[in-house]
C-alpha cells in the first residue's frame, strides 16, 4: 500500500472531512481516504502510488476546500458557526 497526504485548507468540521473524502474516493482509485479538519490534511491509502497534483485537484474542485503542497503550520482554532 502507498500512502498519500494531502494537506488541505478550509476544513471546519465533520462533515467538511466528509465531502473531502467523498470528493476523492470519487474520483481517484484508494483502497482508504482519512480526512482531518484538525489536522488539515488528507491521508490516502492506494495499491499504487498517486498524482498528488490530482489528489489536489479533486479536494478543491469536488469539495470546495483550498489545497496546499507545504507542511502545515500551527493550527489555528476555527469555529463551524463562523463565515
Amino acid at each position: 500500500m502507498i500512502e498519500t497526504t494531502v494537506k488541505v485548507d478550509g476544513m471546519m468540521c465533520g462533515m467538511c472531512e466528509a465531502h473531502v473524502s467523498d470528493a476523492i474516493r470519487g474520483a481517484l482509485p484508494v483502497k482508504k481516504v482519512t480526512a482531518s479538519h484538525t489536522k488539515g490534511q488528507a491521508v490516502i491509502l492506494s495499491e499504487a502510488p498517486l498524482d498528488e497534483e490530482a489528489a489536489r485537484a479533486q479536494a478543491l474542485g469536488l469539495a470546495a476546500m483550498r489545497c496546499r503542497a507545504s507542511a502545515p503550520g500551527p493550527m489555528r482554532k476555527r469555529d463551524c458557526s463562523a463565515s
